[in-house]
């Protein structure tokens, strides 16, 4: 059953994808943020009454560090979709264990083991495969954002791990981020000047918010039954399940190279995402 939960969490976060793509073409990318962020606090404050939990937190420097990277890696994230064909952008964010394996060493000091080594090489050798032959001139700009969206977003995962070891609750993770989300989206929404969506616009606005915080939650319950490591491989299903909509709702058909390099890309997340094989212990002489 935790299978199934992350198989749908990568359905939902592909519907989400196609609503962003849609509304692309005629709001801004903060208004998109906004909307994917309110709509969520609203959910997450309704599930956190129904849970009796408060919202209120003792850790809120890690939940900045994990908001406003998150905020600027989804920003970043919906920008690329609305320029790019959606598997692309897709992938293009499914680099961030790759950098959080980077980020890690880098930063926290963790050996990257020679296993890891190989796997960011491979990963990065997937990514000029799949820009190569593959993008325009006016398309290169939303793959530097996909790109940097997978970069930053290694940040806020950091910050996740950070805050599940300190005792945070899923829901309140969320709640915070969402919030900042929605407050980061309204600043770019208003720079850029707010539209008032007819209500077939608003339903897909409602759609981005209402498809991606119940993908959070199926992922959230995948994580909490399962186990961590098939669950973390199962979500890459979103690449071939926005691949699939890709190619029903515009036509974008992937070259057999670019197939190529969504699987080096995939492959070298899990083999990053692997845990290192502990040292068997000799055992004693028996009497």
């Amino acid at each position: 059953m935790p299978s199934l939960w992350m198989l749908l969490s990568c359905l939902l976060f592909a519907a989400m994808g196609v609503c962003v793509k849609f509304g692309a073409e005629t709001f801004s990318t903060g208004e998109i943020v906004f909307y994917r962020g309110f709509v969520s606090m609203l959910m997450m404050i309704g599930l956190a009454r129904l849970q009796g939990l408060s919202l209120r937190t003792p850790h809120w420097r890690m939940h900045v560090s994990r908001s406003v990277s998150g905020s600027v890696a989804l920003s970043c994230y919906f920008f690329a979709i609305g320029i790019l064909p959606l598997a692309t952008a897709v992938t293009l964010n499914y680099t961030s264990p790759i950098f959080v394996a980077l980020l890690l060493a880098a930063v926290f000091g963790e050996r990257l083991r020679p296993s890891a080594l190989i796997a960011v090489l491979t990963g990065f050798a997937g990514v000029v495969l799949l820009l190569r032959p593959t993008l325009s001139a006016d398309q290169w700009l939303g793959a530097l954002a996909g790109l940097g969206s997978g970069a930053v977003a290694s940040i806020a995962y950091v910050s996740v791990r950070e805050l599940g070891r300190a005792g945070e609750p899923e829901v309140r993770t969320v709640f915070w981020f969402s919030l900042v989300t929605s407050v980061f989206g309204l600043v770019g929404a208003l720079h850029a000047g707010p539209h008032v969506p007819a209500p077939d616009e608003f339903l897909t606005l409602l759609g981005v918010g209402v498809f991606g915080g119940l993908a959070q939650l199926a992922m959230t319950r995948s994580y909490r039954y399962g186990r961590t490591l098939v669950s973390a491989n199962l979500s890459y299903a979103t690449v071939v399940f926005a691949s699939l909509f890709g190619a029903l709702f515009w036509n974008e058909i992937m070259p057999w190279s670019s197939w190529v390099a969504v699987a080096l890309i995939v492959a070298s997340a899990i083999l990053i995402s692997l845990p290192a094989r502990k040292p068997r212990l000799a055992q004693a002489p028996s009497d």
